[in-house]
């Protein structure tokens, strides 16, 4: 009776093994996708240095479960007491610093409203000044997703003009429709547009823009998070189990 439970345990410790490392293998591709993705997403993650760590963080613990994972495949089925040691402390470790980002994320989750956004645009947005590393990355997110600052056009009444642009420009060129919606694509009309021609204007904010558009990924990205430390919890019961029942 003992062998069959001991038998059973180290088939379910393989089973959530593998969960483990399709979920790695999953935040894995999630975060090589955030950092390299060509459509804009990589240019929000870069204007705001939480996301920008978070996307790293996702893209290290996405590696460390893959590969956890395999391992803990290869002790529960050759039953290798050191290799499920091994594997016991280390995903413990990365459940705990899991758990604690999770908590970080809650706690810092004011950071990424509405009303943040429109006062650091306002605050540090130098228009078509492509040599600030902030109002490059705001253009390319606005001419990218075809939206105008957070809340729309009425934003950029507050940010400072340069002393060389016309004073009848209301809103950055990068606010401007394009037939092709990048920094190569034809403006419909450049003069009627920052003349404040709302005709040739996007006037749509990139918050509402960005939030519809990520929003199926965001509410996947955390289902697939505390199902990643469900699976890990059982794990780490099932490997100690094994581990205490291997002669």
């Amino acid at each position: 009776m003992e062998g069959d439970c001991l038998s059973c345990m180290k088939y379910l410790m393989f089973l959530f093994n593998f969960f483990i490392f399709l979920g790695g293998a999953c935040l894995l591709g999630v975060g090589i996708w955030v950092i390299v993705d060509p459509t804009g997403f990589r240019e929000i993650v870069a204007a705001n240095p939480l996301l920008f760590t978070g996307a790293y963080i996702m893209l290290a613990m996405g590696a460390m479960l893959f590969l956890l994972g395999f391992l803990g495949c290869c002790g529960a089925i050759r039953e290798n007491k050191c290799l499920l040691l091994f594997f016991f402390m280390f995903i413990l470790l990365i459940f705990l610093v899991e758990l604690s980002a999770a908590i970080l994320a809650f706690i810092f989750r004011e950071n990424l409203t509405r009303e943040f956004f429109t006062k650091e645009l306002k605050k540090h947005y130098l228009r078509n000044n492509d040599t600030d590393v902030f109002s490059s990355t705001w253009n390319s997110v606005m001419i990218t997703f075809a939206c105008c600052g957070v809340n729309g056009p009425e934003d950029f009444e507050a940010v400072p003009r340069l002393p060389h642009l016309l004073m009848e420009e209301t809103i950055p060129e990068a606010c401007c429709l394009r037939k092709l919606q990048s920094r190569e694509g034809m403006f419909v009309n450049r003069e009627s547009c920052l003349a404040g021609n709302e005709i040739f204007q996007n006037r749509q904010g990139c918050y509402t823009v960005i939030l519809n558009s990520f929003e199926t990924y965001v509410y996947l990205a955390g289902a697939l998070a505390i199902g990643v430390l469900a699976i890990e919890l059982f794990a780490m019961i099932f490997a100690m189990c094994l581990f205490r029942g291997i002669q």
